[in-house]
């Protein structure tokens, strides 16, 4: 007895089959869910492969990244010691009020009211009255002459409004400044605009100097992590020519290396925030005593975490140009011979 052969009830649903669309064409093209996972097991494909890489020579990966935590620390550092410096004995703009002196006929009433009125002003961030009894008092104790101001037939200091301004600007300062002479009952006010210059010129030239520290160590890092991902290039040249023969796409051949280039910044952002948060607690040891002898709670500020956590963003992002820009000016040598 012969056996029958059965065929399935549905040929196209054998394994290995190709599926047809409706309209009866063979569809060979794969769908988004398909291409997405393809894509992503690249994508960790070729991240696990540089973390291998980069195991395998722990010294030279450990040193390559402390260089570059090195040369992001410097600016970072300094820009926060300068937002510290700028704490120091208060606010910068208390160091320019305006002092208002009024009329010695004036009364004490008047200088409170006038207060009142300065404060109220748009450019103003804190007015303060000092009556004449005040000033004397203060004048005796920082003085030492307090025997013979005792002997005056009257007090000879005026009543005085210490006006604090919202922002350091040498012409609004000036404007501010006429402004309040103007005021009913005010016989001067004065205001060391040569200390407010210097003040300036301080401050913008600690900015200039960070930022072009930071420009400079910005290129040698891209410098820096370019060799690094240049070296790698060569070890693997035969490697990538063989890719490129058996039809692997420039992105395919990039995208390792730009992996590796990120996995260096990271550890770069990370050693140099160890780095910055260790150095300043190091130093403001020594600052804080320093500050006790005169008195001063004074303190420097430690590494926020959004700065850094932009440190090391940054890092990544520069790792990343850096190994771009290499295999970009490499890529075209890389084709099979």
């Amino acid at each position: 007895m012969s056996a029958t052969r059965v065929p399935p009830p549905k040929p196209s649903e054998r394994v290995g089959a190709t599926r047809k669309a409706e309209n009866g064409r063979i569809n060979d093209e794969p769908d988004f869910q398909t291409l997405l996972r393809a894509w992503l097991e690249s994508h960790r494909a070729s991240l696990i492969d540089s973390l291998r890489r980069l195991a395998r020579q722990p010294i030279g990966s450990f040193f390559t990244c402390l260089v570059m935590a090195i040369a992001l620390s410097l600016p970072m550092g300094l820009a926060l010691l300068l937002d510290s410096v700028e704490r120091l004995g208060g606010s910068w703009q208390r160091a320019a009020q305006v002092s208002v002196y009024l009329d010695l006929k004036a009364s004490e009433q008047r200088g409170e009211a006038l207060r009142d009125e300065i404060a109220a002003m748009e450019d103003v961030a804190e007015a303060q009255w000092i009556s004449r009894e005040q000033a004397l008092e203060e004048f005796q104790q920082l003085s030492g002459l307090g025997d013979a101001l005792r002997e005056l037939p009257e007090n000879p200091l005026p009543g005085v409004v210490l006006v604090t301004p919202r922002e350091i600007d040498k012409a609004r300062l000036e404007a501010l400044r006429l402004r309040l002479a103007e005021l009913p009952d005010v016989n001067q006010a004065q205001l060391d605009l040569l200390w407010v210059e210097r003040l300036s010129a301080i401050l913008k030239l600690g900015e200039r100097f960070v930022f072009g520290l930071t420009l400079l160590l910005v290129l040698a890092l891209l410098l820096v992590i370019g060799n690094t991902i240049r070296l790698h290039i060569e070890n693997r040249r035969t490697e990538i020519e063989v890719i490129k023969l058996v039809g692997g796409t420039d992105g395919y051949v990039r995208r390792p290396f730009l992996y590796m280039g990120a996995l260096y910044g990271l550890g770069a952002g990370l050693l140099a925030w160890a780095v910055l948060a260790y150095g300043l607690n190091w130093l403001d040891q020594a600052v804080v005593r320093l500050a006790g002898l005169y008195g001063s709670d004074f303190a420097l500020l430690g590494v926020p975490l959004a700065d850094g956590l932009s440190l090391v963003l940054g890092a990544v992002l520069l790792g990343y140009i850096g190994a771009w820009l290499a295999v970009a000016r490499h890529l075209r040598e890389l084709a099979p011979r």
